[in-house]
């Protein structure tokens, strides 16, 4: 499976052969849901929490005799049904995240490269390198390529002059190849990867 390899100024730069296995597969919507779900789990914060009648501040002396009054016996003024009592059965800090299997996680992420490739939003950059860190320059470059909306992934580190680049254009997303991920990709119209990126990709399915 071939692929054009563009420049940032839209030029022609040969082509590169993409792996069947990590770019050929039939995308599952079952699989990117389950990777979906399982990233927007685990990065839920769960940080919300109530205090139950143990952790209200107040006396805890008897509020009336036991006997005598009419009213319903009560120990102290915390219980959940009066007014500044605690909550029953409220929050408290967890973890959100769930379970997915290590080989369903790369699995995924294969579909959602093969999603990319097989509706044509995927474009392949001979480099991700600016000689000066100028946004509109490079705002310009990507209207050229006609990406308006796209996650940039690049090899080991990103040039930093591209990325101070891009951090200020709407709706384009800059990561090393170690921070691909599922849903990255799927939130943005175009998966732009460079040389090495495919490269890291490829050596990391193999």
């Amino acid at each position: 499976m071939k692929a054009d390899v563009t420049t940032l100024d839209a030029k022609k730069a040969g082509t590169v052969e993409l792996s069947e296995h990590v770019f050929g597969l039939e995308p599952r919507a079952d699989l990117l849901h389950r990777m979906v779900r399982y990233q927007l789990a685990k990065r839920r914060a769960g940080t919300v929490a109530v205090k139950d009648r143990s952790e209200i501040t107040g006396t805890s002396a008897k509020m009336f005799r036991q006997k005598g009054t009419g009213r319903a016996r009560h120990g102290n003024a915390k219980p959940t049904i009066f007014r500044g009592g605690g909550k029953a059965f409220g929050p408290k800090p967890r973890s959100h995240a769930i379970e997915l299997p290590k080989k369903v996680r790369a699995l995924a992420l294969k579909h959602a490269l093969s999603s990319k490739a097989k509706s044509d939003a995927l474009v392949v950059l001979d480099s991700c390198a600016l000689k000066e860190p100028k946004t509109k320059a490079l705002k310009s470059r990507f209207d050229k390529l006609g990406v308006s909306s796209a996650l940039v992934v690049d090899g080991a580190e990103v040039e930093d002059s591209f990325a101070r680049a891009a951090r200020n254009i709407p709706h384009i997303d800059v990561l090393p190849v170690q921070g691909i991920n599922v849903y990255d990709i799927l939130r943005h119209d175009t998966l732009v990867l460079t040389k090495a990126a495919l490269e890291a990709l490829e050596a990391r399915f193999k």
